[in-house]
């Protein structure tokens, strides 16, 4: 069976709401498939980001990307609208001192 990477813009994920932008690295960038963009941000923390996948999917892995990141919270919501968040995840990530943090977490859940 071909896994197909749901969180991508061309499967029909969306960022609908990121704390912080650059004009040159929006959030967008998240979900282009594309691995030379990304989406950086202010430096002030937390940052967060929404992603709405707009059907049911099940998840089985994520991936995580990211340069000083030091904790990785993942929240998840099964209503229509962003609303009615709760924990999913915690992680305290290696830091790696401007190398790439690459974190894959084994999971199986449906949204």
């Amino acid at each position: 069976m071909r896994k197909i990477d749901l969180c991508l813009s061309s499967e029909g994920a969306e960022v609908i709401l990121a704390t912080s932008s650059d004009e040159k690295h929006p959030p967008e960038n998240m979900i282009d498939g594309n691995p030379e963009t990304f989406w950086t941000t202010t430096g002030m923390f937390p940052q967060e980001f929404i992603i709405c996948f707009h059907k049911h999917v099940r998840i089985e892995r994520l991936v995580i990307q990211s340069y000083f990141v030091r904790t990785l919270r993942i929240e998840k919501s099964t209503s229509k609208e962003p609303v009615d968040f709760e924990p999913w995840i915690e992680r305290d990530l290696v830091h790696t001192e401007g190398q790439l943090q690459n974190e894959e977490i084994m999971v199986s859940y449906t949204l």
